[in-house]
């Protein structure tokens, strides 16, 4: 009863629309209806503004957090592995329940889930991210490099401490990031994906 309870708390807090809630209660904007219409940290970056956009980022990385970290909460963590409930909540922020499963593109929920197991290995994604940025320019290819450097480093721990568990959910959750942008690839291949001009 205990485990279930914990699976659906964790959709439910990955279903969590926070950049449909921003938008909506201090703007009075769908973001679905701007922008790529995603639900996601970037177009609410692009949609409303600087403010909102690190407000989003914040909630959606907080979200995958306090997920992975439930297991630990209600003390079973040692027979039901934390990653497996932050995947949990990453599918629930790519189709949430609270806005018609139409969710985001699973990064920023991703790395939250990553803080509370590795902390470490956020913090190394954040830098290859923001230099990658800076070199490319493109957020979405940006995202997805993470993603492959997120897979080395997994790979490299699980062959020095064994740990399968996160090399398994580091590749389901780069997966997702990588194939909720292909569309994105194409843009840049077309030249038609919205560059960042701040960085």
């Amino acid at each position: 009863m205990t485990y279930a309870l914990i699976i659906i708390l964790a959709y439910l807090l990955g279903s969590i629309p926070s950049g449909l809630i921003v938008g909506k209660l201090f703007y009075g904007i769908d973001i679905r209806q701007h922008g790529s219409g995603n639900l996601g940290a970037t177009n609410s970056f692009r949609t409303l503004g600087v403010k909102a956009g690190t407000v989003v980022i914040v909630a959606d990385i907080l979200k995958g957090t306090l997920a992975t970290l439930l297991p630990k909460f209600f003390g079973v963590d040692e027979s039901i592995h934390p990653l497996l409930i932050g995947l949990v909540a990453v599918i629930g922020h790519m189709f949430p329940i609270f806005a018609g499963f139409r969710g985001g593109k699973a990064v920023a929920t991703s790395a939250g889930v990553l803080l509370a197991y590795v902390p470490l290995l956020f913090l190394f994604l954040v830098v290859v991210f923001i230099i990658s940025l800076k070199i490319f320019k493109y957020v979405s290819l940006s995202s997805m490099i993470a993603g492959i450097f997120a897979i080395i480093y997994a790979l490299i721990r699980t062959f020095l401490t064994g740990d399968w568990p996160l090399l398994i959910v580091v590749t389901a959750l780069a997966s997702f990031v990588i194939y909720r942008h292909r569309t994105n690839l194409s843009r840049i291949k077309n030249k038609t994906e919205p560059k960042v001009k701040w960085l």
